[in-house]
C-alpha cells in the first residue's frame, strides 16, 4: 500500500510541478506530513530522496545519516514525478495565465492554512 500511495504522491507532485513549477517544499512535504503522518524532518528528508540527483545529494545524505529519510518511499515518489510532471505541464498549457495564477494562489493558501492549523 505504501508503494502505491508513494507513486500517487509522486504523480500528484509531478502534476503540480508541471502545472505550477513547484514540487518538494510546497507539494511533497505537506503530502508526506498529512497522508503518511511523517514529522517535518522526515518529510523533508524523504522529499530530498525523491529529488536526489537534481537537487540535493549532500543534503539527502545528512538527513539519511540522522534517520530522517525514507529512501524506498522517496524513490517511489520520484517514479510518480516522472509521469505527473508531464500531466501537469499539459494541463498548465491548456489554461490561460490569469487562471493558472489564481489556481496557484488558491493552492498555496490551502497548504498554508493546513500547515498552520496542524497540531
Amino acid at each position: 500500500m505504501d508503494i502505491l500511495l508513494g507513486i500517487i504522491v509522486g504523480i500528484a507532485a509531478g502534476i503540480f510541478a508541471g502545472l505550477f513549477g513547484i514540487g518538494g517544499g510546497t507539494v511533497i512535504i505537506p503530502l508526506l506530513v498529512f497522508f503518511f503522518g511523517m514529522s517535518q524532518h522526515k518529510a523533508q528528508g524523504t522529499s530530498l530522496v525523491a529529488l536526489l540527483l537534481p537537487v540535493g545529494l549532500l543534503a539527502t545524505l545528512e538527513y539519511y545519516k540522522n534517520g530522517n529519510a525514507d529512501v524506498k518511499l522517496g524513490l517511489m515518489i520520484g517514479a510518480g514525478l516522472f509521469l505527473g510532471g508531464y500531466i501537469g505541464a499539459w494541463v498548465a498549457n491548456k489554461l490561460n495565465d490569469p487562471s493558472l495564477r489564481k489556481l496557484f494562489a488558491v493552492f498555496l493558501m490551502f497548504v498554508a492554512i493546513r500547515m498552520f492549523l496542524k497540531k
